[in-house]
């Protein structure tokens, strides 16, 4: 399993995964009249997305009355099937939600699936975005300043035995392959003891999540950390792909290539755009991205290519009758 090192991301043509997270469950529609909060909108963003060079996309679900964060089944059922039908990228489905959700909810879209990837926190951890709530003063919905507040006295909960649980349900039990998102160290460290007990197989899709308050920050300097010590624990057993919130999400994921990896862009990452516009679209950070690659003398990878790198178990293996 290549997980590339330095010189490989530098100097050998490659193909890279983008994945695109359209909407997520951070942002709010207060702060981007561009995010999509609808089932039309979500699927239309996803499939321009893939159409701009997504080979994954990242999905969350929004009540479609006020664009609050929602897991329930019915709201994914709304778009899932048209973004299905209409393009052929890989569905992820988050179990991430939001952190005022149970487990039981979180996981509640994924079960239904069965899609061939899911996010998966790899920790419990402080996911404080109650500082966005400074930046603006007329909010659309009562909701939004009451949700960033509530991140300061809650916490986003993955257990060993919450992971453990996924793992079985969703891995062993529904052929989920994971997009493992390590908000910090110690969350790598988690992945690498999972990997030792035989609870996790290579190819281990590892997303390096920074900038998130709570989590390790977004710097060159600790993207280096991480990829070192992910190469230290997981060896060859892993590829990694680079997630940098806000303002920094170019100029990281950019450095991530570099370095060996893929991509992930997105509107549940950042709203903006160099030079620090907001984003008009999911399918604008996708084809920026896609640029810079190219332009590196890399290509990026296809559905059916991103399938056969990750070793997943196909979009006829998707439970699509919901």
């Amino acid at each position: 399993m290549i997980k590339g090192n330095l010189s490989e991301g530098a100097c050998v043509s490659r193909k890279i995964i983008i994945t695109c997270a359209v909407t997520g469950s951070i942002y709010t529609p207060t702060m981007s009249p561009h995010l999509p909060v609808t089932p039309a909108e979500i699927a239309q963003s996803s499939i321009e997305a893939a159409e701009a060079g997504a080979a994954i996309i990242h999905l969350h679900a929004r009540v479609p009355e006020d664009g609050r964060p929602s897991a329930d089944p019915d709201h994914f059922r709304a778009f899932i099937p048209v973004i299905n039908d209409s393009c052929d990228a890989v569905l992820n489905i988050s179990t991430g939600g939001s952190s005022l959700m149970s487990l039981e909810t979180r996981l509640a879209p994924a079960r239904a699936m069965k899609p061939e990837m899911c996010s998966l926190n790899m920790g419990s951890m402080n996911f404080g975005i109650f500082t966005l709530k400074r930046k603006y003063e007329n909010w659309q919905h009562e909701w939004e300043p009451q949700l960033l507040d509530a991140t300061r006295h809650t916490m986003f909960t993955n257990t060993y035995q919450d992971i453990e649980n996924i793992l079985a349900d969703l891995g062993d039990g529904a052929g989920a392959r994971f997009e493992f998102e390590c908000y910090d160290m110690g969350h790598i460290e988690t992945l690498a003891y999972y990997l030792r007990q035989g609870l996790v197989k290579a190819p281990l899709y590892v997303q390096f999540v920074l900038g998130v308050m709570g989590g390790i920050g977004a710097s060159p300097e600790n993207l280096l950390a991480m990829k070192s010590c992910a190469d230290r624990l997981l060896g060859d057993n892993y590829q990694f792909s680079v997630l940098a919130a806000g303002r920094h999400q170019i100029e990281l994921a950019t450095m991530g290539v570099i370095l060996g990896g893929n991509v992930r862009v997105g509107l549940e990452d950042s709203l903006t755009i160099p030079p620090g516009r907001l984003a008009t679209s999911n399918a604008e950070q996708v084809k920026k991205i896609r640029t810079i690659i190219e332009e590196m003398g890399h290509s990026v990878a296809t559905p059916e290519e991103a399938r056969r790198m990750l070793c997943l178990k196909g979009r006829g293996a998707v439970n699509m009758a919901l």
